[in-house]
This record gives structure tokens, C-alpha cells and sequence, in this order.
């Protein structure tokens, strides 16, 4: 595996003033004004907050190319307030059915990330037409064809390439590395289009305009699977083995929601193959067990009592988390209260400990710990209807500009680095997340919706982040709804990253005497700028309050 640093490539682009916004009937977060527009233009003509979503990400498909789109996947909580009822799609990417176990193994090694990455080999069936689709077809109200036209307008008039958009496509690496992307993102000289150039997308336009008019599957059977399965089995470096029949098999899934225990409330998120809703859970429910609120924030001690849950909770991620279709995954257990309490009584108030999987409910097999380079790329969005319908939308292509394959105007995904690249160790234990056919590869995307507990709506939240999303989406929800920070302003506060190798701070966390005594607890920290993407809504007494990251390029827009 190649060295960190060239397996990150997420970059800072700046913070701003906190960015916050209220309302009483509707309100929209995406992580770019132009979706937020196109969602807010949805909620203003009756669409549901389902309808808002499908208009905002197919907006960000084309003003945010390098996190999401139609060439990826995603996973969608939807609340629908006519029936009090949570559902939660998956629309997460699918192996190829040609792949084996061994499919990131070169001579008896694993293969670097960027070796992995860049091609058609990186390439999963994607998943977003078709979940989107689906979350319309049972909760939306405007028809399909008219959640189309923002986008569709916007790729025709253009728009202004923003510095966000500019200096990723300058400072990640090998952006260029094919010629469509090449072609649209960069000038003859070889650099990116500048900041307020006006940038079209015909192709893209095209694309939606089919689409809009004859449902999800021609993405999947027709014209545009054909293109994807071309680019893939041919690129001319990296091939990938994806083929027509793997495309047009591919399903979204209705699954049922993880929910669990933080106080009061409950938070509930999604499934696997998200490690999401389980392991935010099980840093919540490990909180709430310890004095968080004797400790303020800033504070080394609930710094260190968050750090401690956080490692817990990630030592049985990487442990049991993976595609539940294929693998057993002690959903419920990993969330019961009674687990979660005796996860907390290892928690030593006063000094770091290592953290161990636990052991939770009865498995059928061994398991081992496995990492996968999940990449930071990818986008959150919330929304909240006139009806009292909530959506919480986290939606990716991996790596920032995904495979760098460039497709009738979308960029398609890396997703199957999001699997293990090693798939047993030497015992020849297996890993969960180790890939298969079909299969879909473990992720740490966390829509994350709460409740009060007379069942009415609390929180939507839910970042980008690769496996930090979960640190991101758990230490939000702390900071509001146990230390009582008005949205907006949790979501701007210094970003804490605990995922199992060091713990990582935002400069403003902790003062330096604040960072002494938590080193002195036996921590190894790192100072550092932590790119998240948090979007959320918080609903109280009546109103609704939204909060867009600082961090990067979004907005609250609510009426």
C-alpha cells in the first residue's frame, strides 16, 4: 500500500464565516448554491424532500463533479411524516461479476492505491439512477422529468467554475490522466480552466435529457450502459471486467435502518453495507455512558472520552462490517445498549487504551481486521419538505474526479477501491469486506436522521469525509444535542478524527495546554485540517435551523 500522503488527496480549500440560515415551512443544505437553489426551486413547487434530493444531486453532478454524481453511488434515508415511518435505499455500487477475492492482489501483493485507482478497473456499477428511482417512485410527488431541469438548464447556459472546483482539479493528482476529462476540465496549456470561467456540459445535458424522459433505464440497459461498459473494458491503461449484464442486474435495495440509544433521542442511519449507522451509533452509546457533560468542549477530557469511543467503535467496524448480503453482520448487536455499556466500562477516564474488537452476539465465522483507503470525496445533503418529509443524502464517486473516466458528460466512480485489497491474512481468516461478485464494498457514508422521543424530528446530518464521515457526523451530534451548540456553529467547530492509527485535531480544537494534557493521556495527535463536509437541519420549537461546512462550497436555503 502506498504511503499516506498519496492516499489522500483530499485538499483544504478554505473556510468562511459560518454559514446558517432558518425557516419554518422547507429548507435544503447541499454542499454547492446552485443545488441548494434546485432543491429549494423543488420545495417551492410541492415536491417532497425526495424530489428536492434527486434535483439537488443531479445539480451536483455536474458544479461538483469531483465528489458525486450519476457515475456513483449513495444511500438515502427518507422520512415520511404520513406514516412516521424512516426507510433507508441503498444505492451503493456492485462488484463486476468477473472479479475474485484476489482482484487487488499483483504477484502475492496488494496493489498501490493510485495503481488500483485510475481506469476501468476501479469502476463499480453505479448505483444513483436507479436509488433514485426508486426513493421517487415511493416518496415523491412532482413528476420524474421536471427534477431534471435545473440541471439540464445549468449544463446548456453553463456555469462559473468555482475556486473549490479549480483547485482540486489543480492540486489533486493526475486529474488529466485521461483525454475526456483532459479535454472538458483543462486548457490547451495543459492547466485547469480558471476560477469564473464558464464551463458547459452538452454531454451532460444530453445524458439527463434522456433520462428525464425515459426513467432510469437507459442508464442501465441502453445507450448509456453501453458507454460505461466501453469505457471500462477499454481503457487503454487500466481495464476493467464490467460487462452489459452486470449493469443492467443491478438493483437498488430498500433496507431497514440502524437506530440506537444517545440519551433521549434516537439516531438512526443506514445499513449495511454502511458501517455508518452502526459505528455512529456505538460512539454515541458509548457517550452516553461516560460524563461528557461534566467536560466542555474544547477540553482534552471529552476530546479523550470521544477519542476512546471513537477507536472502540472503529476496532469492530473494520472488524464486522461489510455487504450483509454476503457476509454476517451483527447489525443489532453492534448497537444494543447492554453491548455498548460494557464497551464503555473499558473506557479509562485518564489515560488512552488500546482498542480491541468486542465480541457482539454470536458469529458463525473468524474475523480479522481489515482497512480499505476510503478516499474523502464525496457530498451530504439535507432537506427537510413542507410536509414535515425529511431526507438525509450521502452520496459519492470515491476519490476527488473518481476513476478520472469521463462518460456522456459524468465522471464514473472508483468504488471497488472501497474493498479490502487484501482478502484473508495468514491464517487464511477471511475479511468481511473482501471482494466478491456482486458484491458491494463496505462504506462509512452516514445520513444519519434523529428523533425526540415522542418520534417527531430532531436532526438531519450527515458529511463527507471517507471513514472520517463517521467522526464528522458523531461528533456533531454531541456537540449539539448534548452540549447544546446551536447547529450552525457544531458544525463549524474544530473537526476531531479517531479512526484507529493516531488522533487527528483541527488547529482551534484544543489550546496548546489543552493539547499537552491529552498527549500526557497517552495520545498521539496530529495538528491538522480536517476537510469534512457537514450539512444539517435541526428542527425546534417550530423552526427550522440550517447549517452548511465552512469548509467548503455550500449553503442553507429554507423558506
Amino acid at each position: 500500500m502506498q504511503a499516506e500522503a498519496e492516499v489522500q488527496p483530499e485538499i483544504t480549500t478554505g473556510r468562511t464565516a459560518i454559514k446558517s440560515a432558518t425557516a419554518e415551512r422547507y429548507m435544503a443544505v447541499t454542499a454547492n448554491p446552485h443545488a441548494s437553489a434546485a432543491a429549494a426551486q423543488m420545495l417551492a413547487d410541492g415536491g417532497t424532500a425526495v424530489d428536492a434530493a434527486i434535483a439537488a444531486q443531479l445539480v451536483l453532478g455536474l458544479v461538483e463533479p469531483q465528489s458525486s454524481g450519476i457515475g456513483g453511488g449513495a444511500f438515502i434515508l427518507s422520512y415520511r411524516a404520513d406514516d412516521k415511518t424512516l426507510y433507508s435505499y441503498d444505492g451503493r455500487e456492485t462488484a463486476p461479476m468477473a472479479v475474485d477475492e484476489s482482484y487487488f492482489v499483483r504477484d502475492g501483493k496488494p496493489l498501490g492505491f493510485l495503481q488500483a485507482v485510475i481506469g476501468g478497473y476501479s469502476v463499480g456499477v453505479p448505483g444513483v439512477m436507479r436509488v433514485m428511482a426508486l426513493a421517487h417512485e415511493r416518496d415523491g410527488k412532482l413528476p420524474w422529468k421536471d427534477l431534471f431541469q435545473p440541471a439540464i438548464q445549468l449544463a446548456e447556459d453553463g456555469f462559473a467554475i468555482s475556486p473549490r472546483l479549480y483547485q482540486l482539479a489543480d492540486k489533486l493528482p493526475r486529474v488529466a490522466a485521461r483525454p475526456a476529462i483532459r479535454d472538458y476540465l483543462f486548457g490547451d496549456d495543459g492547466k485547469p480552466l480558471p476560477v469564473g470561467h464558464t464551463l458547459k456540459n452538452p454531454a451532460y445535458a444530453a445524458t439527463l435529457k434522456l433520462l428525464a424522459e425515459k426513467g432510469a433505464a437507459p442508464f442501465y440497459e441502453g445507450e448509456i450502459a453501453e458507454a460505461i461498459v466501453d469505457a471500462v473494458r477499454n481503457d487503454p491503461v487500466n481495464p476493467g471486467v464490467m460487462t452489459l449484464q452486470d449493469m443492467a442486474s443491478y438493483k437498488a435495495k430498500v433496507r431497514e435502518p440502524v437506530c440506537s440509544e444517545f440519551f433521549e433521542y434516537r439516531v438512526c442511519g443506514a445499513a449495511a453495507p454502511s458501517s455508518g449507522g452502526t459505528t455512529v451509533g456505538a460512539i454515541l452509546g458509548m457517550l452516553q455512558h461516560l460524563p461528557t457533560q461534566q467536560f466542555d468542549v474544547g477540553s482534552a477530557a471529552l476530546t479523550h472520552l470521544f477519542v476512546e469511543a471513537s477507536e472502540l467503535a472503529f476496532a469492530d467496524r473494520n472488524t464486522y462490517a461489510g455487504d450483509s448480503d454476503f457476509v454476517e453482520v451483527p447489525t443489532d448487536a453492534l448497537v444494543a445498549p447492554h453491548y455498548l455499556a460494557q464497551r464503555a466500562k473499558l473506557i479509562n477516564l485518564e489515560k488512552a487504551q488500546p482498542a480491541r474488537s468486542g465480541v457482539p452476539g454470536e458469529l458463525a465465522g473468524q474475523r480479522i481486521k481489515a482497512k480499505s483507503p476510503e478516499m474523502p470525496n464525496t457530498s451530504h445533503l439535507s432537506i427537510v419538505d413542507q410536509y414535515g418529509n425529511a431526507v438525509s443524502m450521502t452520496t459519492s464517486i470515491e476519490t476527488g474526479f473518481g476513476s478520472r473516466l469521463l462518460v456522456k458528460g459524468f465522471l464514473l466512480n472508483n468504488q471497488l477501491t472501497d474493498f479490502s485489497f487484501v482478502p484473508r491474512n495468514a491464517d487464511k481468516a477471511l475479511v468481511a469486506n473482501r471482494v466478491q461478485p456482486g458484491k458491494r464494498p463496505r462504506s462509512s457514508m452516514s445520513p444519519t436522521i434523529v428523533f425526540n422521543s415522542d418520534g417527531s424530528l430532531r436532526l438531519v446530518v450527515g458529511s463527507p469525509g471517507g471513514s472520517r464521515i463517521i467522526d464528522y457526523t458523531a461528533r456533531t451530534i454531541l456537540y449539539h444535542l448534548a452540549k447544546g451548540m446551536p447547529i450552525a456553529e457544531a458544525i463549524h467547530a474544530g473537526n476531531i478524527g479517531a479512526i484507529g492509527y493516531r488522533v487527528e485535531v483541527e488547529p482551534e480544537v484544543l489550546s496548546d495546554k489543552e493539547l499537552d494534557k491529552l498527549e500526557a493521556m497517552g495520545h498521539k495527535v496530529v495538528r491538522r485540517e480536517l476537510n469534512s463536509g457537514i450539512h444539517g437541519i435541526a428542527l425546534q420549537d417550530g423552526k427550522l435551523y440550517g447549517g452548511a461546512d465552512t469548509r467548503r462550497e455550500g449553503s442553507a436555503v429554507g423558506r
